[in-house]
């Protein structure tokens, strides 16, 4: 359904304007078509509070301070270690687990191909998926930090740079991960399998379900490697540590450049 409508829209859109207008045609119908899938809308936007809440009442002593642990950790209330996780999560979900099937869906029923007739080019579509998307992210990190402070009450991070630069290099790595798994899955199918099997190991190795001072030495010196275990590891040294964490910024960073021009140089249109 959300490719037939793409195609039938963008096709007057295209032939009516091209350019600035025309890209704001085909975001706005791309944007509508989003929203209308409510699953897609729950895990980009409220699934990162939801966690949230759910780890801070479901789980017992999550709202107490921590005792017996060294600095940062002493007195810390046990649910404020587990934020910069939910931001890696809110980042990684619509980045791994939609907006590939959205461009593997495109390619699958044509549209891409179809666009190319069009004064319309298909990168437009990237785009306007790739601005919807970050969008997404930015209200769901905005939201679970809202209602974290409302139900938990947050500390001030030590760095307020240092976790927002830490933000945007993860949001640049985990999209640039997404267009490459964009890139070649030749079915929705396909890229729903890929972005699952890639999605859940980093999850594990953000510290989802080992937190700070609980994740084993041995897997915080694997996962400050990956894209979303040094995010998460950033974003924590910035709200809790005063050290700068160079070594996850250099690996965000790296991703980066290596999985961006990666995925556009192998991106099919058809």
């Amino acid at each position: 359904m959300t490719a037939t409508a793409t195609t039938t829209s963008l096709r007057g859109a295209g032939r009516a304007r091209t350019g600035r207008r025309g890209f704001g045609a085909m975001l706005a119908t791309e944007a509508r078509l989003w929203l209308r899938e409510p699953g897609t809308v729950f895990f980009a936007l409220a699934f990162p509070t939801v966690l949230l809440l759910g780890v801070g009442f479901a789980i017992p002593g999550m709202r107490d301070p921590i005792t017996g642990a060294e600095p940062p950790w002493e007195g810390l209330v046990a649910i404020a270690a587990f934020v910069p996780i939910v931001l890696a999560a809110a980042i990684a979900t619509p980045a791994l687990t939609t907006m590939p099937v959205h461009i593997a869906t495109f390619r699958e029923k044509g549209v891409l191909r179809r666009l190319s007739t069009t004064p319309m080019r298909p990168q437009a579509i990237l785009l306007a998926h790739l601005v919807i998307n970050l969008v997404a992210v930015t209200v769901a990190a905005v939201l679970a930090l809202v209602v974290a402070q409302l139900a938990f009450g947050l500390p001030v991070p030590e760095s307020t740079g240092t976790v927002v630069l830490s933000f945007v290099l993860a949001v640049a790595a985990m999209y640039s991960l997404g267009t490459l798994i964009a890139a070649r899955a030749s079915t929705a199918s396909t890229a729903s399998a890929i972005g699952t099997l890639v999605y859940f190991p980093l999850l594990f190795l953000s510290g989802l379900w080992t937190p700070g001072p609980m994740m084993p030495e041995a897997v915080e010196r694997v996962a400050q490697f990956t894209p979303l275990g040094a995010a998460a590891q950033a974003m924590t040294a910035g709200w809790f540590v005063q050290d700068f964490p160079t070594l996850q910024v250099v690996v965000m960073a790296a991703w980066t450049a290596v999985l961006l021009p990666l995925g556009v140089k192998l991106f099919r249109w058809s």
